[in-house]
């Protein structure tokens, strides 16, 4: 009987999967003693991802990040219109970065593919989704959450969201956040799908702006639409004033 794979960081293996990743094993402090367990060696592995991304990386030019649920299916529209979407941005000379993995991620990947771009996808070690879709044209896997956060926060010039769940919303949060207290370039956030994105635009511009917490400056990073072609115009009018 055949023993499925898996993914490992960069490495792919035959066998019983292991039952914590590497972020896991990194945050619980709770783990198993010795060399090859301590933080000090997990730092040069850190390291190493850090050094292959951005050589991997730093030629890709323009590019725009498509975030959204690893849930949604083939017969959902949203997964026709992230395809349409992303192969109109590689249509126009924009790498599509996505998380390579199932859903909304290959849409997007299989857009950009099939409209002839670079079609990118920056993988994560997880317990129940292994390796790249195969439409990604260059794709990195990584063990830490963290580096390949900073992937696509370096390397991405805007962000198109897609409906999506916790790790959509820790994406599109975390480049707001570095947006807003100026670690990063401003850069466009569009949110795709008014129905499913306006309550949230709601309560931001009501209770959280209310209470003073964020700013209408702070807002304005955010643009919603239902328009497809509007989302791609968004991305192209930021790269030519860029």
């Amino acid at each position: 009987m055949s023993q499925r794979q898996y993914v490992q960081g960069p490495v792919v293996r035959t066998g019983p999967q292991p039952t914590q990743t590497s972020d896991q094993a990194l945050l619980d402090s709770r783990g198993p003693e010795g060399w090859e367990h301590t933080d000090p060696w997990r730092v040069l592995r850190i390291q190493a991802e850090f050094v292959e991304g951005f050589n991997t990386l730093s030629e890709l030019g323009p590019s725009v990040c498509v975030f959204g649920s690893a849930r949604t299916g083939t017969d959902d529209p949203v997964w026709a219109a992230t395809e349409r979407i992303a192969g109109k941005l590689a249509a126009s000379g924009l790498t599509v970065i996505t998380g390579g993995g199932p859903g909304v991620m290959e849409a997007a990947n299989k857009g950009a593919a099939e409209a002839g771009g670079t079609s990118v996808g920056l993988g994560i070690e997880l317990p129940f989704e292994q390796g790249l879709n195969r439409h990604v044209t260059l794709g990195i896997n990584f063990r830490y959450f963290f580096a390949r956060k900073t992937m696509f926060v370096k390397y991405a010039q805007g962000f198109v969201v897609m409906p999506g769940g916790f790790g959509t919303l820790d994406e599109l949060f975390e480049a707001l956040t570095l947006a807003q207290t100026r670690k990063v370039t401003a850069f466009p956030v569009v949110l795709f799908g008014s129905d499913y994105w306006g309550g949230l635009v709601d309560w931001l511009s009501g209770t959280v702006a209310g209470a003073g917490n964020v700013s209408a400056a702070d807002l304005e990073r955010l643009q919603l639409t239902d328009d497809e072609d509007e989302a791609v115009a968004i991305m192209l009018a930021h790269r030519e004033r860029a």
